[in-house]
């Protein structure tokens, strides 16, 4: 089996001059869980963006689900955003007027899943983060904490090849940060493979493989005993 995550001298640069990732290689297989980890702007945000398929690289090959990105029209990429990658963001992106179970069926609506079966799994989602009793609460009527437990459970309801989230502790105090990062754990031990994009050393210290980063480049991969 390919990995799901194949980068191969991949440089990401914009207008101005500015080069925000340079000459990166970097796979990861399924089922692991990464810390990608490095101050701002490091390029751990521009490496979001090509592995999550919203940018594509100037330089070099990208392939997720062992797909390369640079045969996909916008048409295929974003088919394969909506079904083989899970996002959780720093913000949550709940829409305020709708319950949970809503929240989370709806980021099944681009996949093209029937609204029984979004339904079915938008709840079996929540279950699995652990608001089964949380279902028809809106998002002022939850903590921050279980906010970003919607969003993970918004992100795994389609079953995704790869998890990615993006700081997902950095709205969160640090107890609720903690609950978080073990749900993140829990999923990973049920198979989920996860990438964690952070700028904290104490998270990425304690996930099983850290890669650090630094003016855009990798300078080093490290799995680590936790």
């Amino acid at each position: 089996m390919s990995p799901v995550i194949e980068l191969s001298g991949v440089t990401k640069s914009y207008p101005g001059g500015v080069t925000a990732v340079r000459s990166v290689d970097l796979t990861v297989e399924y089922g692991e869980l990464v810390a990608i980890v490095g101050p701002s702007g490091s390029g751990k945000s521009t490496m979001l963006h090509l592995i999550g398929t919203l940018d594509r690289p100037t330089h070099g090959t990208v392939r997720i689900d062992g797909h390369n990105v640079a045969t996909l029209s916008d048409r295929q990429l974003s088919a394969l955003r909506a079904r083989r990658i899970g996002f959780v963001f720093q913000q949550f992106h709940l829409a305020p007027g709708r319950d949970a179970i809503t929240n989370v069926a709806d980021g099944l609506l681009y996949a093209g899943v029937p609204k029984k079966e979004r339904e079915w799994r938008a709840e079996a989602a929540l279950v699995r983060v652990g608001l089964g009793d949380r279902l028809t609460h809106r998002p002022h009527e939850l903590s921050g904490g279980e906010r970003q437990r919607v969003a993970i459970a918004r992100a795994v309801a389609g079953d995704p090849a790869v998890l990615l989230a993006d700081e997902p502790t950095g709205n969160l105090d640090s107890v609720s940060g903690a609950g978080v990062v073990e749900l993140l754990r829990e999923l990973h031990a049920s198979g989920t493979t996860i990438m964690v994009i952070t700028h904290d050393h104490e998270i990425a210290d304690g996930l099983p493989r850290q890669v650090p980063m630094r003016d855009g480049r990798v300078i080093g991969d490290v799995p680590q005993a936790v």
